[in-house]
């Protein structure tokens, strides 16, 4: 049976306390990153996240928090006789933030949108959905336009999500995978009639009492299947004939990974993309030790974990290499950086970590320099167009609490910018001056990125285009993330310190499903801003 949410949000709390306590081992120096408050309060809590095409990011808490800090516009009001909370509510629970303009406006959601899930469709729309209560079976869309709000579709989904994850599919559709109580998945926008699909693994990953299968990490697989990860093991799943195609090993040690137990994940970026046969790899990281909450009830609290596991989900036999942090991580969010480390972050830990999956094991991690502000059970992060990290959130209570409290409800804003953004990297760094952001591109051509680099020598070989898939961020998982080193094939220099670099785009939408993407130029390690470019 589902646990209450206020015994997880104390248990979560006091697993995220227990994070950060001197058992493990001792911090290396904090070295680089540097961070900025963007907002001190943009008056409600950042749960959920999404960047759009138009460098506005979507964020939203959940209506069942009672009332915000934010009023919505013109005195309205949001009248809901279900709402567990406040049946009148004329306060916001969702707001647009304008990146470039640091602003920020209300937007209106008509049911509760606690625990949800979502992704961007190919056209750019934001399709969320599920929750609790009265917006269980709901899917919201938000168009990115000047004047855009929420539109639900009652009953879009065929049964209830609340702690589910999606993914975009190379077709177009989402595939919604879980959640408490759902043992199966469906497909939006429907088009069968059953469209609730029984899936007995996340039955057999459901640990009685605890779940420690929500919020399944889910990556598309080169091959078209989806990898999907509960609790402490995986499957290769083919979705199109409901067949499972690979099992693969338990996680050594079998310590839990998924919600509540949370850790985080991402698929390694995609490189070699026109090699016959490309590798994937899947890194899941921190995580609760079996028996926490068990254990929590009788006064005894354990400490997070403070190992990785990594594994080829392409090799025919194939082994999670454990690995160990520098700091132990519970509710932590892993961010893919456009020169393709991994940022660590969240997670009742002031630091976050780099990791650099192309290093030897022993030398992958590197502590960044610390924030202020305590981000635990329900913090948010996002990739920017600029490269910087937004981060935003924090609230390990039933309610909006600001007093009383060890970790008061955080309402702000603010950004890392990683070591690539220090302004001594200038004379490295790329400017891309063709083709325009917005630009549409085909799958398997090649296409010319023109590029200004100030600097006295540009090797070839240290030239990268990547395109990256913004992601849905909530409960330490970014659904949908996606980085692809599409490499250079040839590099021209045309004058005043301006090159020519020639690149292939993926070759199909198992590799990079359609959609909008974010394409950098990297230089010795050091990204561009990235452009806008839609691959369909």
């Amino acid at each position: 049976m589902a646990l209450p949410s206020f015994i997880f949000s104390t248990f979560l709390l006091l697993q995220l306390l227990f994070a950060s306590l001197p058992s493990h081992r001792t911090l290396t120096s904090a070295v680089d990153g540097s961070w900025q408050i963007l907002q001190k309060s943009i008056r409600i809590s950042a749960m959920h996240m999404q960047l759009l095409r138009n460098d506005h990011v979507i964020m939203f808490d959940r209506t069942d928090f009672g009332p915000s800090n934010l009023s919505l516009p013109n005195g309205k009001c949001r009248n809901d006789p279900t709402d567990t909370a406040l049946q009148v509510d004329c306060t916001a629970h969702s707001v647009e933030y304008d990146v470039f303009a640091n602003k920020f406006q209300a937007l209106t959601v008509q049911t509760d949108v606690w625990c949800s899930s979502g992704a961007i469709m190919p056209d750019g729309n934001l399709f969320q959905t599920g929750s609790f209560n009265d917006g269980e079976r709901r899917v919201r869309v938000f168009s990115p336009c000047r004047t855009c709000d929420w539109n639900e579709i009652p009953n879009g989904l065929t049964t209830k999500r609340w702690y589910a994850s999606n993914h975009i599919l190379p077709d177009g559709r989402q595939i919604i995978i879980g959640g408490r109580g759902q043992f199966n998945y469906e497909f939006i926008p429907k088009n069968i009639v059953a469209n609730k699909i029984n899936l007995p693994f996340l039955s057999k990953t459901n640990d009685k009492g605890i779940e420690n299968n929500l919020y399944p990490f889910i990556f598309l697989n080169v091959d078209g299947n989806l990898f999907i990860f509960a609790n402490n093991r995986a499957i290769l799943f083919d979705y199109v004939n409901n067949l499972v195609v690979k099992k693969y090993p338990m996680i050594p040690g079998g310590e839990p990974r998924s919600y509540p137990s949370t850790g985080s994940a991402v698929l390694l970026p995609l490189k070699n993309l026109k090699a016959a046969a490309i590798e994937a790899e899947v890194l899941v990281c921190g995580g609760a030790p079996k028996g926490s909450y068990l254990q929590s009830l009788k006064g005894t609290f354990m400490a997070a974990l403070n190992t990785c596991a990594r594994i080829k989900i392409t090799d025919p036999n194939p082994e999670w290499i454990m690995e160990t942090m520098p700091l132990a991580r519970v509710m932590d969010d892993m961010i893919l950086l456009p020169n393709g480390n991994v940022l660590l972050i969240n997670g009742a830990v002031l630091s976050p970590v780099l990791y650099q999956p192309d290093n030897n094991i022993g030398s992958r991690f590197e502590v960044q320099n610390s924030t202020t502000i305590p981000r635990m059970y329900h913090s948010m992060v996002a990739l920017l167009r600029d490269g910087r990290v937004l981060v935003g959130g924090s609230n390990p209570h039933a309610f909006y609490n600001f007093t009383g409290v060890v970790f008061p409800t955080e309402l702000s804003l603010e950004a890392f910018s990683p070591v690539y953004l220090d302004a001594k990297f200038d004379n490295l760094r790329p400017t891309i001056i063709a083709p325009k952001s917005m630009s549409g591109i085909r799958y398997w051509k090649k296409y010319t990125i023109q590029v200004v680099i100030n600097s006295d020598k540009v090797d070839e070989s240290s030239v990268l285009v990547v395109m990256f898939a913004p992601a849905f961020n909530t409960h330490s998982f970014s659904m949908n993330q996606r980085l692809l080193v599409l490499g250079n094939e040839k590099v021209t220099a045309v004058g005043n310190s301006t090159y020519n670099v020639e690149a292939t785009t993926p070759r199909s939408g198992n590799v990079a499903p359609s959609g909008f993407y974010l394409l950098f130029v990297v230089h010795k390690g050091i990204p561009s801003q990235g452009i806008w470019v839609r691959l369909h």
